[in-house]
């Protein structure tokens, strides 16, 4: 583990409390749009679970207590009901959770059926998130999903029938031929199966992709900035209209109790280890992740040695750029301090105020929907 940074930083932050996530690197089949490290190779599943609890051990002493816990992938939901009861057996013998712990478990809604849901609870989980993208039969076929519209909606009713309160569902908007009223009818289905949190994401693509280099090839567009600009307000509306709460870019909830506690830690900038390949753990002002390649991963688990591939210890100034950058993506904001540092802030602040992209709430820069479209560019309107 790279040494912990020494720092003079004493802005305070929101939460101290540690995640946990937990990276499963494997998939049925490789989406034509993702761009997240994952394997189709199931046949080193036992090896990585076995380097994933010696990784366990050579980190269960340094975070303390976890609030969260975070299983994603890849598809968490290809392993068997063994291999997720060893995992969690491993987890609760090496870690601490609190009681209220917010326990999630992404799942792909073929995976899904009422027996493994129920099982699932009974490991403790206690939050899914559902990868549905879309319930249209021609737009599935496009990402290529494995589940077709019904299936997502019989997944979906089980997620409930098995007693699960709290879940979320992925959508993507801008995929070809999507008009803004077959969108709505999207956002309209899910909501009928009341979740308690949306993501909704943009079909964005790196050229990697195969369906990055379809679009490089002119068979397909992506959005306009101004149509993908469309899109994101109409979303945020409806939503707002519908009683979520429009708490980061691409995140909604039905109300503050129901946002990501896992997701605002990396926000926050709360300390979180990363386990699995390409993982990635902040603590103390230093960041590292681990090897992408599951072969690279547990060849060095299997020599004891940590999987750190990189790190980097960031200092007092690029933590605080960080959190303005982080913050702004937030309807949390940021830090007189931390949005201007040792400036002046009042007439600067002023002027950014008129252009209608913040507002301020308890002493914090908060911004708002029109801000949010501006995400990346809102930070540099700030000195330092």
């Amino acid at each position: 583990m790279p040494q912990k940074a020494s720092t003079t930083d004493k802005t305070i932050r929101i939460s101290e409390t540690p995640g946990l996530y937990i990276h499963v690197p494997f998939c049925k089949t490789k989406c034509p749009y993702c761009d997240f490290y994952s394997v189709t190779d199931l046949s080193i599943k036992d090896a990585w679970l076995h380097a994933l609890q010696i990784e366990m051990d050579l980190y269960r002493y340094d975070f303390g207590t976890f609030e969260t816990l975070y299983i994603g992938g890849g598809t968490p939901t290809v392993l068997s009901d063994d291999d997720l009861g060893n995992l969690f057996d491993a987890l609760h013998a090496r870690f601490t959770f609190s009681a209220d712990a917010e326990i999630t478990i992404e799942a792909n809604p073929d995976d899904i059926t009422k027996d493994r849901l129920i099982f699932l609870r009974s490991l403790g989980a206690n939050r899914l998130s559902v990868g549905v993208q879309s319930f249209e039969e021609d737009e599935l076929r496009f990402l290529k999903r494995r589940h077709a519209a019904a299936g997502a909606e019989r997944a979906l009713s089980l997620v409930t029938e098995a007693g699960f309160t709290n879940f979320g569902i992925d959508l993507m908007y801008g995929l070809p031929g999507q008009t803004d009223e077959r969108w709505l009818k999207t956002l309209r289905k899910a909501l009928a199966f009341e979740p308690t949190h949306l993501s909704c994401y943009e079909l964005t693509l790196e050229e990697t992709t195969v369906l990055g280099k379809m679009k490089m090839a002119g068979q397909f567009a992506s959005l306009t900035e101004e149509e993908g600009q469309r899109f994101f307000l109409l979303t945020s509306r409806f939503l707002q209209e519908h009683g979520f709460v429009h708490y980061e870019i691409s995140n909604f909830a039905r109300g503050d109790e129901y946002c990501s506690r896992h997701n605002r830690k990396y926000w926050r900038h709360a300390p979180y280890l990363g386990l699995g390949p390409g993982a990635h753990s902040f603590q103390d002002g230093v960041r590292w992740w681990s090897y992408r390649s599951v072969e690279q991963y547990c060849t060095a688990l299997e020599g004891d040695l940590k999987p750190v591939g990189e790190s980097e210890t960031l200092s007092s100034e690029q933590l605080r750029l960080e959190r303005l950058f982080l913050g702004l993506r937030t309807r949390e904001g940021v830090t007189m301090h931390d949005a201007f540092g040792e400036f002046s802030s009042e007439p600067l602040l002023s002027q950014i105020k008129k252009s209608g992209l913040v507002t301020t709430r308890d002493n914090r820069i908060v911004p708002t929907v029109k801000g949010f479209l501006v995400a990346d560019r809102l930070p540099l309107m700030f000195p330092g």
